[in-house]
Protein backbone atom coordinates (compact mmCIF):
# COMPACT_ATOMS: atom_id res chain seq x y z
CA UNK A 1 0.00 0.00 0.00
CA UNK A 2 1.30 3.44 -0.89
CA UNK A 3 1.87 5.75 2.07
CA UNK A 4 0.03 8.97 1.32
CA UNK A 5 1.64 10.99 4.09
CA UNK A 6 3.70 13.78 2.57
CA UNK A 7 7.33 14.56 3.09
CA UNK A 8 8.43 17.79 4.75
CA UNK A 9 10.36 20.60 3.06
CA UNK A 10 13.44 21.28 5.20
CA UNK A 11 15.45 23.49 2.87
CA UNK A 12 17.65 26.27 4.18
CA UNK A 13 18.76 29.48 2.49
CA UNK A 14 16.89 32.18 0.60
CA UNK A 15 14.35 29.77 -0.88
CA UNK A 16 13.66 28.04 2.45
CA UNK A 17 10.02 27.63 3.45
CA UNK A 18 8.68 30.07 6.02
CA UNK A 19 5.73 30.40 8.32
CA UNK A 20 3.50 27.42 9.17
CA UNK A 21 5.25 25.06 6.72
CA UNK A 22 8.64 25.67 8.30
CA UNK A 23 7.14 25.24 11.76
CA UNK A 24 5.63 21.90 10.75
CA UNK A 25 9.00 20.82 9.39
CA UNK A 26 10.68 21.60 12.72
CA UNK A 27 7.98 19.70 14.61
CA UNK A 28 8.36 16.68 12.31
CA UNK A 29 12.13 16.69 12.82
CA UNK A 30 11.77 16.88 16.59
CA UNK A 31 9.23 14.03 16.63
CA UNK A 32 11.60 11.88 14.57
CA UNK A 33 14.53 12.59 16.90
CA UNK A 34 12.53 11.82 20.04
CA UNK A 35 11.09 8.66 18.48
CA UNK A 36 14.57 7.51 17.45
CA UNK A 37 15.90 7.87 20.99
CA UNK A 38 12.92 5.98 22.42
CA UNK A 39 13.35 3.17 19.87
CA UNK A 40 17.07 2.83 20.58
CA UNK A 41 16.45 2.70 24.32
CA UNK A 42 13.63 0.16 24.07
CA UNK A 43 14.54 -2.00 21.07
CA UNK A 44 18.27 -1.56 20.55
CA UNK A 45 20.06 -0.90 17.28
CA UNK A 46 18.88 -4.06 15.53
CA UNK A 47 15.21 -3.26 16.12
CA UNK A 48 15.45 0.44 15.38
CA UNK A 49 14.95 0.95 11.68
CA UNK A 50 13.95 4.14 9.90
CA UNK A 51 10.55 2.61 9.19
CA UNK A 52 9.97 1.79 12.87
CA UNK A 53 10.98 5.30 13.94
CA UNK A 54 8.81 6.92 11.27
CA UNK A 55 5.79 4.88 12.36
CA UNK A 56 6.35 5.83 15.99
CA UNK A 57 6.72 9.49 15.06
CA UNK A 58 3.55 9.40 12.97
CA UNK A 59 5.19 10.36 9.67
CA UNK A 60 5.95 8.57 6.43
CA UNK A 61 9.25 6.83 5.81
CA UNK A 62 9.80 9.28 2.95
CA UNK A 63 9.44 12.21 5.36
CA UNK A 64 11.97 10.60 7.71
CA UNK A 65 14.47 10.11 4.91
CA UNK A 66 13.91 13.65 3.69
CA UNK A 67 15.12 14.98 7.04
CA UNK A 68 17.74 12.25 7.59
CA UNK A 69 19.01 10.57 4.40
CA UNK A 70 20.62 7.63 6.23
CA UNK A 71 19.89 5.58 9.31
CA UNK A 72 23.21 6.67 10.80
CA UNK A 73 22.31 10.34 10.31
CA UNK A 74 19.00 9.85 12.10
CA UNK A 75 20.31 8.11 15.19
CA UNK A 76 23.43 10.17 15.77
CA UNK A 77 21.35 13.34 15.35
CA UNK A 78 18.77 11.95 17.78
CA UNK A 79 21.27 11.28 20.56
CA UNK A 80 22.95 14.67 19.95
CA UNK A 81 19.59 16.45 20.10
CA UNK A 82 18.50 14.89 23.38
CA UNK A 83 21.98 15.34 24.89
CA UNK A 84 21.75 19.06 24.13
CA UNK A 85 18.27 19.20 25.62
CA UNK A 86 19.45 17.49 28.80
CA UNK A 87 22.48 19.79 29.07
CA UNK A 88 20.19 22.80 28.79
CA UNK A 89 17.88 21.34 31.44
CA UNK A 90 20.87 20.77 33.74
CA UNK A 91 21.93 24.40 33.38
CA UNK A 92 18.36 25.55 34.00
CA UNK A 93 18.35 23.74 37.35
CA UNK A 94 21.22 25.91 38.54
CA UNK A 95 20.69 29.26 36.83
CA UNK A 96 22.43 31.13 39.64
CA UNK A 97 25.74 29.34 39.00
CA UNK A 98 27.58 27.08 41.47
CA UNK A 99 25.22 25.20 43.79
CA UNK A 100 25.32 22.75 46.68
CA UNK A 101 27.60 19.93 45.57
CA UNK A 102 25.29 17.01 46.52
CA UNK A 103 22.57 18.49 44.29
CA UNK A 104 25.02 18.99 41.42
CA UNK A 105 26.43 15.47 41.74
CA UNK A 106 22.94 13.97 41.80
CA UNK A 107 21.88 15.99 38.73
CA UNK A 108 24.98 14.90 36.81
CA UNK A 109 24.40 11.26 37.73
CA UNK A 110 20.82 11.61 36.51
CA UNK A 111 22.20 12.46 33.05
CA UNK A 112 23.56 8.92 32.85
CA UNK A 113 20.37 7.09 33.76
CA UNK A 114 17.13 6.75 31.85
CA UNK A 115 16.25 6.59 28.17
CA UNK A 116 18.96 8.92 26.88
CA UNK A 117 21.83 6.93 28.32
CA UNK A 118 20.28 3.64 27.19
CA UNK A 119 19.96 5.03 23.67
CA UNK A 120 23.55 6.28 23.68
CA UNK A 121 24.75 2.91 24.95
CA UNK A 122 23.01 1.12 22.07
CA UNK A 123 24.63 3.56 19.67
CA UNK A 124 28.10 2.85 21.13
CA UNK A 125 27.61 -0.90 20.78
CA UNK A 126 26.40 -0.51 17.20
CA UNK A 127 29.35 1.76 16.36
CA UNK A 128 31.79 -0.88 17.58
CA UNK A 129 30.48 -3.18 14.83
CA UNK A 130 29.31 -0.74 12.14
CA UNK A 131 32.24 0.91 10.38
CA UNK A 132 30.09 3.57 8.70
CA UNK A 133 28.57 4.60 12.04
CA UNK A 134 31.76 4.76 14.12
CA UNK A 135 33.17 8.16 12.99
CA UNK A 136 29.87 9.94 13.65
CA UNK A 137 29.44 8.39 17.08
CA UNK A 138 33.07 9.04 18.03
CA UNK A 139 32.75 12.72 17.11
CA UNK A 140 29.40 12.99 18.90
CA UNK A 141 30.69 11.44 22.12
CA UNK A 142 33.75 13.69 22.14
CA UNK A 143 31.55 16.77 21.74
CA UNK A 144 29.02 15.68 24.37
CA UNK A 145 31.85 14.77 26.75
CA UNK A 146 33.48 18.19 26.42
CA UNK A 147 30.19 19.99 26.96
CA UNK A 148 29.28 17.90 30.01
CA UNK A 149 32.71 18.53 31.51
CA UNK A 150 32.34 22.29 31.01
CA UNK A 151 28.93 22.26 32.68
CA UNK A 152 30.25 20.22 35.61
CA UNK A 153 33.17 22.61 36.14
CA UNK A 154 30.81 25.59 36.06
CA UNK A 155 28.23 24.14 38.44
CA UNK A 156 30.80 22.82 40.91
CA UNK A 157 32.70 26.10 40.95
CA UNK A 158 35.87 24.14 40.20
CA UNK A 159 39.19 25.88 39.54
CA UNK A 160 40.96 23.72 36.97
CA UNK A 161 44.17 25.69 37.32
CA UNK A 162 44.67 23.83 40.61
CA UNK A 163 46.56 20.55 40.04
CA UNK A 164 44.29 17.52 40.19
CA UNK A 165 40.99 19.40 39.93
CA UNK A 166 40.40 18.62 36.27
CA UNK A 167 41.03 14.92 36.91
CA UNK A 168 38.67 15.00 39.90
CA UNK A 169 35.85 16.45 37.79
CA UNK A 170 36.50 13.90 35.06
CA UNK A 171 36.50 11.16 37.68
CA UNK A 172 33.02 12.32 38.75
CA UNK A 173 31.78 12.02 35.15
CA UNK A 174 33.38 8.59 34.73
CA UNK A 175 31.77 7.47 38.00
CA UNK A 176 28.37 8.77 36.84
CA UNK A 177 28.73 6.82 33.58
CA UNK A 178 29.56 3.69 35.54
CA UNK A 179 26.46 4.12 37.69
CA UNK A 180 24.44 4.49 34.51
CA UNK A 181 25.82 1.21 33.21
CA UNK A 182 24.99 -0.55 36.48
CA UNK A 183 21.44 0.78 36.28
CA UNK A 184 20.87 -0.73 32.84
CA UNK A 185 20.51 -4.24 34.27
CA UNK A 186 19.11 -3.59 37.76
CA UNK A 187 17.55 -0.76 39.75
CA UNK A 188 20.62 0.69 41.43
CA UNK A 189 18.86 3.54 43.25
CA UNK A 190 19.83 2.70 46.83
CA UNK A 191 23.53 2.15 46.16
CA UNK A 192 23.61 5.15 43.85
CA UNK A 193 22.40 7.44 46.65
CA UNK A 194 25.26 6.33 48.91
CA UNK A 195 27.82 6.80 46.12
CA UNK A 196 26.50 10.29 45.36
CA UNK A 197 26.84 11.25 49.03
CA UNK A 198 30.41 9.94 49.18
CA UNK A 199 31.42 11.71 45.97
CA UNK A 200 30.02 14.96 47.33
CA UNK A 201 32.35 14.62 50.30
CA UNK A 202 35.28 13.79 47.99
CA UNK A 203 34.58 16.89 45.91
CA UNK A 204 34.39 19.10 49.00
CA UNK A 205 37.79 17.87 50.07
CA UNK A 206 39.35 18.12 46.61
CA UNK A 207 37.82 21.38 45.42
CA UNK A 208 37.75 23.31 48.67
Amino acid sequence: MTDTRSTEDDRTGPDAPSGPKQARSRVTRRHLLEAAVACLAEQGWAGSTVAVVAERAGVSRGAAQYHFPTREDLFTAAVAYVSEERSAALRDLFQAGPAARPAVVEAIVDLYTGALFRAALQLWVAASNEEQLRPQVTELEARVGRETHRIAVELLGADESVPGVRETVQGLLDMARGLGLANVLTDDTARRARVVAQWSRILDAALG
